[in-house]
C-alpha cells in the first residue's frame, strides 16, 4: 500500500486536526439528571484523535480551533496544553460576558451501564469554533509554510454550522495541495443535523468533502446516513462476522470515490452498555479488504472515544509505513483500550497499544 506521506524531516507536524473542543462534564457511575458533581475533561471527535497520536504514540500534534476568551475557554486550552498538543492555531475570541454571540461548548456524557446506555448532552450553540471561518485560517501557512504529514477533521465539526462545513473543505483543499494526506471520520450524530435539514444535508455536505479525502474512516452507519450506502443482510446478532456484506458496501464507496486510498470501518454490536463486540476492517486498492482482531464480549468502562482512538492507532501506523493489515489492528486495539478508562480521550501508551494488538493478554504487568 502506498499512502505518498511528507517526510518527518521536512514538516513542524505529524499530524493537525481541526474541530471544537468542548468541556466534558462526566457524572461519573451517575446520571446527569440527578448529579451534585462532575469530573471536568476535555474532547471533541476531531481533537481526541490528534491527542491519541500525541499522548499514545509520541506524534507531533496540532489543533486549529477557537475558544471564547474566558475562564472556560482557558480552562480548555489547559487540557488541550496538558495533552501536548500545539495551540498556535488556537483563536481566541473576545467573550461577550454573557455568551449572545460566543460561547464555550459543553458536553455532559454519563457513561452507562448494563442495560441502561450511554447519554450525551452537548451544550453547543453560538460557540466559537463552530463560528470559525476559512479565511480566519492561514492554511498557506500551516500547510505549505509549516507542513504537516497528516491532516484530520471529521463529519461532527461539519455539522456545526455552515461555515464550519466551509471551513473544512477549504482545510483539506489547501492540506492535499500542499500534499498532506487528508482523512476524515464521518461520525454520524443524528443530533447535529436535526434542525438544519437532517439526513439529507448530511449527506449533502459529506458527499461534497469526501471528494477532498484520502483516508475515509467511519462505520456501518456513518457510510449510510452521511454517505448514502447501505450494509445488506447485517445480522444483529454478529456471532458470525457478515464479511461480505461490508466488502460489498466497501467496494461500492471505493467506486463512488476513486480519490479514497484507504477507508476503514469500525465494527461494533452493542450487547450492554458494559459489553459490546468490537472489531474494524480496512481497504486500499492494494490490499483489498483486512481485518482487524474480532473482540467478541470486549467489556467497556467509557466508549466515548473508542472510534476517535481507533482512527489515531490506524494512522500512527499508516504515519510509520506499517502495512494496512498492522494498522488497522493497532487502531482497533488502541480504542479496545480506550474504553477501559474515562473520558474522551486515550491513557494508553504504544507498548500497551503494541502488546495487545499482538495478542498480549490482561494478565498483571508487574
Amino acid at each position: 500500500m502506498t499512502l505518498a506521506i511528507r517526510p518527518a524531516a521536512d514538516v513542524t507536524f505529524d499530524i493537525v486536526a481541526l474541530g471544537e473542543v468542548m468541556l466534558r462534564l462526566d457524572p461519573g457511575e451517575g446520571r446527569i439528571r440527578t448529579a451534585r458533581s462532575f469530573r471536568a475533561w476535555e474532547g471533541g471527535g476531531e481533537y481526541n484523535v490528534a491527542r491519541g497520536l500525541r499522548r499514545a504514540f509520541g506524534g507531533r500534534a496540532a489543533i486549529v480551533t477557537a475558544l471564547a476568551d474566558n475562564e472556560v475557554g482557558r480552562l480548555v486550552e489547559d487540557f488541550i496544553l496538558a495533552g501536548g498538543v500545539d495551540t498556535r492555531y488556537l483563536r481566541w475570541v473576545p467573550f461577550d460576558g454573557v455568551g449572545r454571540t460566543v460561547r464555550n461548548g459543553l458536553n455532559f456524557t454519563e457513561r452507562g451501564f448494563g442495560v441502561r446506555g450511554a447519554v450525551g448532552v452537548s451544550d453547543r450553540g453560538l460557540t466559537a469554533a463552530s463560528q470559525l471561518r476559512p479565511e480566519d485560517v492561514d492554511w498557506d501557512g500551516l500547510f505549505a509554510t509549516a507542513g504537516a504529514r497528516w491532516f484530520h477533521t471529521g463529519g461532527i465539526y461539519a455539522a456545526l454550522s455552515d461555515t464550519s462545513a466551509a471551513t473544512v473543505l477549504a482545510a483539506c483543499r489547501a492540506a492535499r495541495a500542499a500534499g498532506t494526506v487528508v482523512s476524515y471520520d464521518l461520525n454520524y450524530r443524528p443530533s447535529l443535523w436535526q434542525a438544519v435539514g437532517g439526513q439529507a444535508r448530511a449527506q449533502e455536505v459529506n458527499r461534497a468533502i469526501a471528494r477532498e479525502v484520502d483516508v475515509m474512516i467511519g462505520n456501518e452507519e456513518d457510510f449510510t446516513a452521511a454517505l448514502g450506502f447501505a450494509v445488506t443482510g447485517v445480522d444483529v446478532n454478529l456471532s458470525a462476522l457478515p464479511i461480505d456484506s461490508y466488502r460489498a458496501m466497501i467496494s461500492e464507496v471505493a467506486a463512488a470515490y476513486p480519490n479514497f486510498q484507504v477507508i476503514a470501518t469500525t465494527l461494533r454490536t452493542v450487547r450492554s452498555a458494559t459489553v459490546n463486540d468490537w472489531g474494524a476492517l480496512a481497504w486500499s486498492p492494494e490490499t483489498g479488504v483486512v481485518q482487524a482482531v474480532q473482540r467478541d464480549g470486549l467489556e467497556i468502562l467509557d466508549r466515548v472515544g473508542g472510534g476517535d482512538s481507533f482512527a489515531s492507532g490506524l494512522i500512527y501506523g499508516l504515519l510509520a509505513g506499517e502495512p494496512l493489515d498492522v494498522a488497522v489492528n493497532l487502531g482497533a486495539a488502541h480504542g479496545a483500550l480506550a474504553m477501559t478508562t474515562p473520558g474522551d480521550t486515550s491513557m494508553a501508551t504504544l507498548a500497551e497499544v503494541k502488546k495487545l494488538a499482538q495478542g498480549g493478554s490482561a494478565r498483571v504487568a508487574r
